[in-house]
């Protein structure tokens, strides 16, 4: 296991050593004591390494990430794991807005809340929230899945394209184009898979699928101004 502490050294020096791991390393494993909300801690990693922060984290944490497993002990600030390519990014506590914007792939999982915009503009990444999550959460999700064990706040899955949306709690109200769908034992599935992942023991039978109605999918005249 090797240390370092953001109260001595600096993020620079820390985000350069990590960015220097390869396939190849033996320093697979780091820990980062006293983060003190400090931003882009553990940003743009690409090799199977695991780091662990021990506190809560500013904007940008884990951002594009690749391959790496980060764990965070505490909260994150806006855009944790934000266009994330691989690997596994994991929330003890809650997460801030836009939480896994733009992520292209790997598993976020938030054991807390997440807030507004969680999985905004989502291409193709898997996120689990064991709480809540807020407002134009899913807002044009292109792809992926998003799992929310608690509630759904106003306008899910705004203006979404093909992401499944499962939800175990009550939604506030959906997003333009955006409708309850059928529960078909493919989706129970996918699910179950994703809570395993997750690490959270609900019931897949619990959860209603959200997703695209596909009538924004064509341009039609009387919508124009």
């Amino acid at each position: 296991m090797q240390t370092y502490d953001l109260s001595t050294g600096s993020l620079r020096e820390l985000n350069a050593t990590l960015h220097a791991q390869n396939e190849t390393t033996n320093q697979t494993a780091w820990e980062i004591m006293n983060p003190r909300g400090a931003h882009a801690i553990a940003c743009g990693l690409d090799s199977p390494i695991e780091v662990t922060v021990r506190g809560s984290t500013g904007y940008y944490s884990a951002g594009m990430n690749q391959q790496a497993t980060v764990n965070i002990k505490g909260s994150a600030g806006p855009g944790v794991a934000e266009n994330m390519m691989s690997g596994k990014v994991i929330i003890d506590g809650d997460a801030s807005q836009y939480a896994g914007a733009t992520g292209h792939g790997g598993l976020l999982v938030v054991k807390g809340n997440a807030s507004s915009r969680c999985g905004i503009s989502m291409k193709g990444i898997n996120i689990v929230v064991h709480g809540s999550i807020g407002h134009m959460s899913a807002f044009m999700a292109q792809s992926g899945n998003m799992v929310v064990c608690g509630d759904a706040g106003e306008a899910l899955g705004d203006s979404c394209y093909e992401a499944r949306l499962f939800v175990r709690g009550s939604v506030k109200s959906l997003g333009a184009d955006c409708e309850e769908k059928e529960m078909r034992p493919e989706h129970l599935e996918i699910l179950q898979t994703l809570l395993t992942e997750g690490e959270c023991d609900a019931k897949p039978e619990e959860f209603k699928r959200y997703g695209s109605a596909r009538t924004l999918y064509n341009f039609n005249i009387d919508n124009a101004y």
